[in-house]
């Protein structure tokens, strides 16, 4: 996905939710931060975003320009309407959020280590390859990392779990 294409997403997001201000929370967020972000991060077709004051509109965003929608057949790219709880970060996140604005539309992005915790979580390949990709292109600190997985709720997420997924990504990244 390119800067223009999640901005198009974003766009057409609002129209369909008559919102103008969306969360941005998954991997496509990256473009808003680093518009020219390296290629192997913004290899994903979607924009996982949902409407920041009425987040239960995610459901008009996927029916209308989700995948396989004709917004996707036509762009080659997609919305995901997801929800507040879809990623998992540190309970102070929002603090450090980054505000983008697109025309009268804004975009709310988790900072950037805090959109890495939220791929350590969920510890897929997919999630695997962009935290290499954060570390191998120095856009995130290990440390800065750790510390904030040790601020996720134990509860919830196996924190030890998590920060040991996430020092072996560094290391992979290393040269």
């Amino acid at each position: 996905m390119k800067r223009s294409e999640a901005e198009h997403v974003l766009r057409a997001a609002a129209a369909i939710t008559q919102e103008q201000s969306f969360v941005v929370v998954g991997s496509q967020a990256i473009l808003f931060q680093f518009p020219h972000a390296p290629a192997e991060l913004v290899v994903s077709r979607e924009l996982d975003l949902y409407p920041a004051q009425s987040p239960a509109k995610a459901d008009l965003i996927d029916g209308a320009i989700g995948p396989m929608s004709s917004f996707d057949e036509t762009f080659g790219y997609h919305a995901d309407g997801v929800g507040p709880e879809t990623a998992v970060m540190p309970p102070d996140w929002e603090s450090r959020t980054q505000l983008f604005y697109v025309g009268d539309v804004t975009a709310i992005c988790p900072e950037v280590h805090d959109l890495a915790v939220s791929k350590c979580v969920a510890g897929r390949p997919k999630d695997a390859d962009f935290v290499r990709a954060l570390f191998r292109h120095q856009m995130i600190d290990l440390n800065v990392l750790l510390k904030r997985i040790a601020q996720l709720d134990a509860g919830k997420v196996s924190v030890s779990s998590v920060a040991d997924w996430a020092r072996r990504r560094s290391a992979e990244a290393a040269p």
